[in-house]
């Protein structure tokens, strides 16, 4: 019955996913160019802080955002995620300096904060449940096209326009965003009205402990990809390679062409052996950018990489959406978005106080990650061992 009261290819899934397309495009697209943007302004030793700030925010407003969506709404939550990247995009100009910039950074990071923990909770609600795999591996994939042209249009505009511009054209971005989220309906049931009650967080509210397995893993897989943000541009620039988004679009197309199929296999196949089969893929990938030292090398593990992050993101979103109790999905979705935004944050924290510009650091600290990654595949392995010998 609940598929056919919600089809997954839908009006509103498909406003959804490209309103998280325009989303993606809008932050994305800064990535590659902020650590020269910072080395500008004097700011060079502080470039693992501009994932790490960014990253800090989300994981902190993660409480607040899974508590609105399951009281406010979802779509109010979208939208606050997305009108932060619009007033983000237009201030980043005007505060030009270091501590202005590094603000910025730490306001940025409640857009990711609060948008995609909804928009996973209203993906989960419209799409019947033997296919939350593959609706948000087709979420994803439009997620991923934002990671995708977004760097690749950054690269473009800075190279073409000026730093600035990309700024302002990431502000309209996440404006369009916004529209279309105007024009999508509420999902949730028995909604409240805003009060400041509904800011008050308790421990109960900040972690949902039955998804906590799927926390860990995302944690650990997450905490080498905070190295890549700190790291690529610089290796992409030593390497000669003129646009620094290159290495982020080619792992986005990869990831692209593999979420096609990725999100079906795990619903199919089951979560626990797509993920597994993904964290090898990522510890390969990781291994070989470590070492690259060619545009051929780099490329390849980058496309390895993308290739990691479609099987695993729809896997272990979905993973975490069976896990979760219906009446507090979007603190699950929360609790799963802290574990990715504080692996991110300490990945991208730990490669920039290491890093600090010296180019033969780069594949001790992917190599690192790549060990890490190991390790979220080990308690995969022994946490299915337990299960099944406790049978």
């Amino acid at each position: 019955m609940q598929a056919t009261k919600h089809p997954i290819y839908n009006l509103q899934f498909g406003l959804l996913c490209l309103s998280s397309l325009l989303f993606s495009a809008s932050f994305n697209m800064l990535i590659p160019e902020l650590p020269a943007y910072l080395s500008s302004l004097g700011g060079a030793e502080y470039k693992g802080l501009i994932i790490a700030l960014f990253t800090l925010t989300a994981g902190i407003s993660r409480p607040f955002s899974g508590r609105l969506t399951d009281t406010l709404g979802r779509v109010p939550v979208m939208a606050v995620g997305s009108i932060v990247c619009f007033v983000c995009g237009f201030l980043y100009p005007v505060l030009g300096t270091v501590s202005g910039f590094l603000f910025l950074r730490l306001i940025h990071g409640f857009s990711t904060g609060f948008k995609p923990t909804a928009t996973a909770a209203y993906v989960a609600d419209i799409a019947p449940k033997d296919r939350w795999g593959e609706a948000l591996g087709i979420h994803g994939l439009c997620f991923s096209t934002g990671m995708a042209i977004g760097p690749a249009i950054g690269g473009y505009i800075t190279l073409y326009f000026s730093i600035n511009v990309l700024f302002y054209i990431s502000s309209a971005f996440a404006l369009l965003s916004i529209i279309i989220l105007m024009n999508m309906k509420e999902t949730l049931a028995n909604k409240q009205k805003f009060s400041l009650s509904l800011l008050k967080i308790s421990k109960g509210d900040i972690i949902a402990p039955e998804v906590l397995p799927a926390a860990i893993v995302i944690f650990m897989s997450y905490i080498g990809y905070g190295a890549i943000l700190t790291l690529i541009p610089d290796q992409t620039d030593h390497l000669g390679i003129a646009n620094k988004g290159l290495f982020f679009m080619v792992c986005t197309i990869a990831s692209l062409v593999i979420r096609f199929v990725a999100g079906k296999a795990s619903d199919r196949y089951g979560r626990i052996r797509i993920i597994k089969a993904g964290l090898l893929v990522l510890i390969t990938a990781l291994t070989i950018t470590a070492f690259a030292n060619s545009f051929i090398m780099l490329m390849t593990g980058a496309a390895i990489y993308g290739v990691a992050q479609g099987v695993l993101s729809p896997a272990l979103n979905a993973w975490t959406v069976d896990m979760s109790l219906p009446d507090h999905r979007g603190k699950a979705m929360a609790t799963m978005y802290i574990a990715l935004e504080a692996g991110i944050g300490i990945g991208a924290l730990s490669a920039g106080w290491y890093y600090q510009d010296v180019l033969a650091r780069i594949p001790l600290i992917l190599s690192i990650s790549a060990c890490i990654t190991l390790g979220a595949f080990a308690y995969m392995f022994l946490r299915e061992r337990k299960k099944y010998s406790s049978l």
